[in-house]
């Protein structure tokens, strides 16, 4: 890898697995599984190779109106996932972080999350960030009435600081697998100058084969920020 350039940051819409277990005559919570299992297999390589925020998105505000069946499926999972990593996160060096609204969530839930991200605040190595209960137009909406309560004036730079990301810097890759094509209200503001991927992969199959793929091509072009 040390001819390829390592971005900073790297988000991705890790999306397909309903799709995934559907095809394989299996229930969608298998696909939820087999996911999971990418989400831990991505981010150790992303941490092997350098990368220093990856940010995944979980859960969002609209995934609530899912069936109840499938969100409480979801809700079990990332617990015992949280859990389960914990031990991995701080044998690798690995800082958690989750950003939205997790208030929504039961208490148990919050107590793991609060509990993964205090036991690693003191990694230095790659930072798995989770956007649970995210939407963007969510935490802009946030990230302004911080702003206000703050008396802070409207600059970027000020603004920056009261988002759920502030001070891990803009996304360089924003990556969506399944064969999408849009943002799904995903870090709008972060997204402002990322270099953006859609691959047909579903997420249950995305591998560090393609993510290199992805990192090479990422490495060709050429990034002006507006400018010639």
């Amino acid at each position: 890898m040390s001819e390829i350039e390592i971005p900073k940051h790297v988000a991705i819409i890790m999306d397909g697995n309903g799709r995934w277990a559907k095809e394989r005559g299996l229930n969608r919570t298998a696909g939820h599984e087999e996911g999971a299992k990418t989400v831990r297999k991505i981010t150790s390589y992303c941490s092997d190779i350098g990368i220093k925020y990856l940010t995944l998105y979980a859960f969002s505000t609209e995934n609530w109106e899912r069936p109840k069946l499938e969100v409480e499926f979801l809700m079990k999972l990332l617990d015992r996932y949280l859990k389960k990593e914990l031990s991995v996160y701080l044998e690798n060096n690995i800082k958690f972080k989750a950003i939205g609204d997790i208030s929504r969530f039961s208490k148990t839930l919050q107590n793991t999350i609060y509990e993964t991200q205090n036991k690693t605040a003191s990694c230095t190595g790659l930072t798995q960030v989770l956007a649970l209960n995210y939407g963007s137009k969510n935490e802009i909406i946030r990230a302004i009435k911080k702003l206000n309560e703050l008396n802070l004036e409207v600059t970027e730079e000020n603004f920056e600081t009261c988002l759920d990301t502030a001070g891990m810097g803009d996304v360089d890759i924003l990556i969506r697998t399944s064969g999408e094509v849009r943002l799904s209200n995903y870090l709008l503001w972060q997204n402002a100058y990322a270099e953006m991927f859609f691959t047909q992969t579903y997420w249950p199959d995305f591998n560090e084969s393609e993510l290199d793929d992805i990192l090479s091509d990422f490495s060709n072009r050429e990034r002006r920020f507006g400018a010639i």
